[in-house]
């Protein structure tokens, strides 16, 4: 049996488990994870589920050996998802989408944390719509605006697949957030003048997995920029100096030959990198290859590849279970909880587990740690689906299992 292929192995390299959560039964975990400095000097580690009954998990990972659940909260029905969130402060925000377009609630909440076992609503904004599943993914960085992939009352997709553009809220007063920009793909809503992006190249289909936005970074580095990771569209950087009108700088695509669905668009400021991963998001790897990208950006109009991270085979991991292939990375979160690096890129790949990169090449990216927990007991998937990491300040890997696993925390030795 080729190594990787049997999904009950634990494989570590350079990574050590010290503790594992199942979080109260309800380890399935969505790509949300964000970390607080509490008032009181804790250290919380705010999770998002994946699927319904949860909606987001507190957890006290002042110890990293020992977590310890401050809260659990329950999502208003089961047709619903919160699957990411982020923090400022004392101050966290929830993304809601609910499984068919039309459905409640569908936006984001604001919550203050100042006392994380009672988190206290402060406003929702409504992303719903008789189109809108309302919000997939939302980045909340400075304090002031939200920026997210959504669903809106007034968007009418000419696809249901291209029901999330980027739009950008304003929440300086947080108890009355307020839209203030927005951009799509063009040609995806009614009444667009320019024609749908859907194609066929040859045998290469561009738009099935739709035209949406997913991750969309901004950094204090570039506050006039977005790093917009758009689905089978590719990787958008953006200039938001005005945030009312959103624009293109410069567009990469890997769509067609590849399969799309680009997820993550990271920028490396001090060597000019962008870091762009493309999701897998079918079982058994039957939408292979599904890489990180890494791109020179030093000149943002025309970013151009020069190499992907390196993968183990899809004969090891491939049939292992469940998915195989790239997903969300450590994003360098500009606050003080977080691990920065310009060199060492830390992701998720789903039965590949959770895996570390030295970029100071970046024309030959060489793997430098790796974890792969064994299968989850009740998994679905039979195998490890590592969805989401984080990695704080003082270097701790916290990762999560999509579908049963809960929270593990791991020390890195590189």
């Amino acid at each position: 049996m080729a190594k990787g292929a049997d999904p009950s192995e634990t494989m570590a390299w350079n990574m050590k488990l010290i503790s594992h959560h199942e979080l109260g039964g309800f380890g399935g975990m969505g790509e949300g994870i964000n970390m607080q400095l509490a008032p009181d000097g804790r250290r919380i580690l705010w999770l998002a589920h994946e699927s319904a009954p949860k909606n987001f998990t507190g957890v006290d990972v002042s110890d990293p050996r020992n977590p310890k659940i401050v809260v659990q909260t329950e999502l208003p029905h089961r047709n619903m998802r919160s699957n990411s969130l982020d923090v400022v402060g004392n101050m966290l925000t929830v993304a809601y989408q609910t499984k068919t377009a039309g459905e409640k609630p569908a936006g984001f909440d604001i919550f203050d944390i100042s006392k994380p076992e009672q988190p206290k609503l402060i406003a929702h904004f409504d992303a719903s719509g008789p189109h809108s599943r309302g919000v997939h993914v939302l980045w909340f960085a400075d304090g002031e605006y939200v920026h997210m992939s959504s669903g809106a009352p007034d968007f009418q997709p000419r696809s249901p697949k291209d029901d999330q553009c980027y739009r950008i809220v304003d929440i300086r007063n947080p108890s009355k957030p307020q839209e203030v920009g927005r951009w799509w793909a063009p040609g995806t809503r009614e009444g667009d003048a320019e024609p749908s992006p859907r194609q066929k190249v040859g045998e290469f289909p561009v738009g099935y997995a739709g035209f949406r936005a997913h991750n969309t970074n901004v950094y204090p580095e570039r506050p006039d920029r977005a790093y917009v990771g758009y689905l089978d569209y590719g990787a958008l950087i953006m200039d938001i100096s005005d945030k009312a009108h959103p624009k293109v700088i410069s567009r990469w695509s890997n769509c067609p030959p590849y399969l799309g669905f680009t997820h993550t668009v990271l920028p490396l400021f001090k060597p000019g990198l962008l870091v762009v991963t493309d999701e897998s998001v079918v079982d058994n790897a039957a939408d292979w290859p599904k890489l990180t990208w890494v791109l020179d950006a030093r000149a943002e109009t025309h970013p151009i590849s020069i190499s992907t991270l390196p993968m183990p085979s899809p004969e090891a991991f491939g049939k292992r279970g469940g998915r195989y292939g790239s997903h969300n990375l450590h994003e360098n979160l500009p606050k003080e909880a977080s691990f920065k690096s310009d060199n060492i890129i830390i992701g998720t790949f789903f039965n590949g587990g959770v895996r570390a990169f030295d970029l100071s090449n970046p024309y030959q990216p060489q793997e430098v740690a790796y974890y792969v927990p064994g299968a989850p007991k009740l998994s679905p998937a039979g195998a490890i689906q590592l969805n989401d990491v984080f990695v704080d300040d003082r270097g701790i890997v916290f990762t999560v299992d999509r579908f049963a696993g809960g929270l593990y925390a791991l020390e890195m030795t590189i």
